[in-house]
């Protein structure tokens, strides 16, 4: 599988994650929008740095709290829809990241969900880009993977589907067995992580409790051994909250890429 890692995974300005990142072997590479935004120059030349260190632009993140919301505030949402359009053709990046709505407010409405994705995922095919909609652990409605999907489902629309992140799956206490039924064709993106399980909400283990596969208490192996059953074939990517690292970035990227390549490996 094409190994990828989310720049929020390892520390360092933007510039020396990319390095790193292609220096420990890595093939693609998602922008954490946070980490964009203090880039001394433009999502152009960051999309330009990336693909002259041999690195793909995979995926553009995120995009929170956009759908089941009232037909004001989705208006909105599509203005700041339109803007991440806008740099991701800079970037180069076809796929964008959206986050399941974690607001209080956020309406249950499965129809109303997937009609403001379909609405979403129409106006990025008209700019040759894709949606891919992700269940947050803490979601207020789509906080499971089966939720996502049916949303997805429902909306119906060839630019929109699952991202998957083993996090946010193994978590929680669900049963997730239904995993290796998903039509793989049907994952826009697979991301993993694992986690200590400690005494907190999802939020704060997900962003200070981070761990590589295998360095936590998950079971990413059989995640992503499910995973693999569903017939997708698209990159394994790296997503942990690793920022505040004392390691320096090559340091982290190397550990990471032997931790990825490691856990493929026990997958298969």
């Amino acid at each position: 599988m094409k190994k990828s890692i989310a720049t929020v995974s390892l520390p360092g300005a933007l510039r020396e994650k990319l390095e790193a990142i292609a220096e420990a072997g890595f093939e693609g590479v998602e922008i954490f929008e946070p980490n964009l935004k203090t880039f001394d120059g433009s999502p152009r030349e960051v999309g330009e740095l990336a693909r002259d260190l041999g690195l793909t632009v995979e995926m553009f993140q995120p995009l929170r709290d956009i759908e089941g919301v009232a037909p004001d505030q989705f208006q909105d949402n599509l203005d700041r829809a339109e803007a991440a359009f806008d740099i991701m053709g800079e970037l180069g990046a076809p796929l964008l990241l959206v986050c399941a709505n974690t607001q209080p407010g956020a309406s249950p409405d499965v129809s109303l969900m997937a009609t403001q994705l379909n609405e979403l995922a129409e106006r990025a095919g008209r700019r040759g880009l894709r949606i891919g909609y992700e269940a947050l652990a803490w979601s207020t409605q789509a906080f499971t993977f089966e939720k996502a999907f049916e949303v997805v489902q429902m909306a119906h629309h060839q630019c929109l589907a699952l991202i998957l992140d083993s996090f946010h799956t193994l978590i929680r206490a669900d049963d997730w067995a239904s995993l290796s039924s998903l039509p793989g064709n049907q994952i826009a993106f697979l991301q993993v992580g694992d986690a200590k399980r400690i005494d907190a909400d999802y939020l704060t283990q997900r962003r200070h409790h981070s761990r590589l596969p295998g360095d936590g208490d998950l079971d990413v192996v059989a995640f992503v051994r499910a995973a693999i059953a569903t017939g997708y074939a698209g990159p394994l990517s790296l997503e942990i909250f690793n920022e505040a690292s004392g390691e320096s970035p090559a340091a982290v990227a190397v550990a990471a890429m032997k931790s990825l390549t490691r856990l493929e490996s026990l997958a298969r």
